[in-house]
């Protein structure tokens, strides 16, 4: 991971020059799920971005880079179908889970996101209700607008799964992440058996020139005796939701309780360890 910056890139598809894929690629996501490779990647057809939804690649090949990507279509719950972005896989108990981030059915314009969850018949096809788990209720989570994006599912040695997810609108100083915790046994249909933190896990820090860190994501080093989380964040106040952000990385832990704890910000120019087993 500390070599990101010079690994070699694969191009493993190119929207169309019109349709409803075309335009505003956003937030792709990979997975080897059944022995084959998905991306799950939001894009739309307008400069707007209202026609936003989600869509999903598939490769057959053992190596993502090589082999054919074929597009299988826009993945969708009728019950819900909306503006929809930044999908992400729950593997629980045998069953497969998609989480994003959308409007309320009826909603065609920018008033609140929230987070969704539908089980998946298959890794392009979701089946069975939709169940609304997080709306953006709290003040941390409006600022600019109300936010629940970006959901990231997290396991902790134990196995207990929690959500980290982002609130409030990138463009702030204030975008930050959150955190649902699903209960022990509990079915991830099932609101109930989710908890929300009543304040955010992870914020700004102008000591650090982190603004509106969010959109995270999740891996171990390489020998697996770490967690390192990864996330982008602006280095001056007052930057936006644009070119302006750049990617971070830093560890962290789980309290003796199985709780992640992220910490602050670490400083940019500040050296850190590379994970483990690089």
């Amino acid at each position: 991971m500390s070599e990101l910056n010079s690994a070699r890139r694969t191009t493993i598809f190119t929207p169309p020059a019109t349709g409803a894929n075309s335009r505003n690629l956003w937030a792709p996501e990979i997975y080897f799920l059944n022995g084959k490779w998905y991306v799950y990647y939001t894009a739309g057809s307008d400069t707007e971005e209202y026609s936003q939804r989600t869509w999903v690649l598939e490769n057959a090949s053992a190596d993502p880079t090589q082999g054919t990507w074929t597009q299988k279509g826009r993945l969708f719950n009728a019950e819900n179908d909306n503006y929809a972005l930044d999908g992400n896989i729950l593997e629980h108990n045998g069953s497969l889970y998609f989480l994003w981030s959308g409007w309320p059915k009826g909603i065609n314009k920018v008033e609140r996101q929230e987070i969704y969850i539908s089980k998946m018949e298959n890794p392009w096809t979701l089946t069975g209700k939709t169940t609304l788990l997080t709306t953006p209720e709290l003040n941390w989570e409006r600022n600019g607008f109300g936010v629940n994006e970006g959901p990231q599912v997290l396991k902790n040695p134990q196995g207990r799964v929690f959500m980290i997810y982002s609130a409030s609108y990138c463009g702030t100083d204030d975008y930050a992440l959150g955190m649902l915790s699903l209960r022990e046994g509990g079915d991830p249909l099932n609101a109930a058996d989710w908890t929300k933190t009543q304040q955010p896990v992870f914020t700004k820090s102008p000591s650090a020139n982190a603004f509106g860190p969010g959109h995270n994501c999740f891996f171990q080093s390489p020998n697996g005796s770490e967690n390192w989380l990864l996330y982008h964040a602006n280095t001056n106040t007052g930057e936006g939701c644009g070119e302006r952000r750049n990617i971070r990385m830093q560890p962290f832990t789980f309290t003796s309780s199985g709780l992640p704890q992220f910490g602050e910000p670490v400083a940019t120019g500040r050296s850190i360890a590379v994970p483990a087993g690089e």
